[in-house]
């Protein structure tokens, strides 16, 4: 089964930077990481769960939420079987915790319920 683990959140303050790591193991037999969209979403406290940028499986294709465009850039380094997503000029709004999911077949969408397989989160706080 296909396992997910988000890394590189913390504290960090206004203005500042972060940049989170999406890690896959647990291929299924003949199956790779390019095999896989892979979307980003966090969810803020008392908040519903926002997807924020997809990547699809060749790293071709991205899509992010008006949101965010300006300020995030999703990537992925296959071979490494990582997906990423910086996030720049950090605001207080941004804090929450954020998760990376999987899915096949390629499409803008990032409503949640199409992401199959969810990593645990990793929380971002921005506060000075």
């Amino acid at each position: 089964q296909l396992q997910l683990v988000e890394s590189g959140g913390g504290l960090v303050q206004p203005g500042g930077s972060l940049r989170l790591s999406c890690s896959a193991s647990g291929f299924t037999s003949g199956i790779t990481f390019d095999y896989y969209v892979i979307g980003w979403f966090r969810q803020a406290p008392g908040k519903e769960r926002e997807g924020v940028s997809c990547i699809s499986g060749s790293g071709g294709w991205t899509h992010y939420s008006e949101s965010v465009k300006d300020r995030f850039t999703i990537s992925r380094n296959n071979r490494q079987n990582t997906a990423f997503l910086q996030i720049d000029n950090l605001t207080p709004e941004d804090t929450g915790v954020y998760y990376c999911a999987a899915r096949k077949n390629w499409n803008t969408q990032l409503d949640p319920t199409l992401y199959t397989d969810w990593g645990q989160g990793t929380q971002v706080t921005v506060s000075s």
